[in-house]
């Protein structure tokens, strides 16, 4: 497990619960030194036990030695770096990470064949919060791969009686739901620090499936995957709950929060931040509309007001509401 963030540890707890032994690589010696004499992690999930079976280390060299699987679970904009800090790697590797690679925007099954084109690759996702899993709460996710067979397999060595795994065949679907859900839950935490009610919040949340939709098919992604825990079931999650971070992000710069302070709060990443900026340069190569995460960019990059964002997507045209994927600009 490389990553020992708060979906990380609560990969590692949620593992070595069930038997497997689990080496957490941090970049921090103090983290790793809290484990190894506390186990628990101080920044994260700071009040979560870690079982025996996870073995905490900053070598990367040592977490991937052996390894029968290797999950990757970094913020986006860290995933390519990580990935190159390790050695050669031929066991089946999973992305729990959410969001594309800010140069290039790659997706991050993308980023690991590039790395190991002969690894096996598989995505992690859907509406979970770190803190439920590790504290063996129910949760439903996603297990995507090109290969039936590997998602499948993982399936049975990742999935519990508390943690149901579907599996899915749709990796470009799963990875834009993913990346997408947290450009969304900013726009939602806008409007709830801006005080404008749950009607809001339920037309953002509706119409920003629409337009995660619009791209995921774009890219080749199958709108049903859309509808599904990957898609509908993250941004619900992500857009109203109450241990999102996205949300609370955007709740932050609706009360009048600049940009700066909201990010220095907490040592989790938003990962939403640096997603918009590749969602919308992805928009524009596949010619599709994204409104609300065009007004969300410009409340974080080009210091428009959130109420004039508002404002500007009150005032666009109304048209007809259509499932249809060929509504590219609707």
């Amino acid at each position: 497990m490389v990553g020992a963030g708060s979906w990380g540890t609560a990969l590692a707890v949620h593992l070595a619960r069930g038997g497997a032994g689990v080496r957490l690589c941090a970049r921090s010696a103090e983290v790793v030194d809290a484990i190894r004499t506390g186990r628990r992690n101080p920044w994260y999930l700071a009040d979560v036990d870690l079982p025996p079976g996870v073995e905490a280390t900053t070598d990367v060299a040592r977490a991937v030695e052996a390894a029968t699987l290797l999950i990757v679970a970094v913020p986006s904009e860290f995933f390519g770096a990580t990935l190159a800090r390790l050695g050669d790697v031929s066991a089946p590797v999973i992305s729990a990470t959410k969001g594309f690679e800010p140069a290039r925007h790659r997706r991050m099954s993308e980023l690991v064949a590039e790395r190991w084109p002969d690894a096996p690759v598989a995505v992690l996702s859907g509406p979970t919060f770190a803190r439920e899993v590790a504290l063996a709460r129910p949760t439903a996710a996603v297990i995507a791969s090109n290969d039936a067979e590997l998602a499948a397999e993982l399936q049975r060595q990742l999935g519990s009686r508390e943690f149901r795994l579907y599996t899915n065949g749709d990796v470009v679907g799963v990875e834009v739901g993913g990346a997408l859900k947290n450009v969304i839950a900013l726009a939602t935490g806008i409007a709830d620090g801006l005080g404008l009610g749950e009607n809001a919040r339920a037309a953002l949340v509706t119409r920003g499936l629409a337009e995660i939709t619009r791209l995921a098919a774009a890219m080749g992604g199958e709108p049903a995957t859309l509808a599904g825990l990957a898609g509908l079931g993250d941004l619900v999650l992500t857009s109203t709950g109450t241990l999102s971070r996205n949300r609370a992000f955007g709740m932050a710069l609706g009360r009048g929060e600049s940009r700066e302070r909201a990010q220095h709060a907490t040592r989790m990443v938003a990962e939403g931040v640096p997603t918009v900026r590749a969602a919308l340069a992805l928009a524009e190569r596949h010619g599709v509309a994204l409104p609300i995460a065009r007004e969300v960019a410009a409340v974080l990059f080009e210091g428009k007001s959130p109420a004039e964002a508002l404002a500007s997507l009150l005032g666009r045209v109304a048209t007809r509401e259509d499932a249809s994927v060929g509504e590219r600009n609707a």
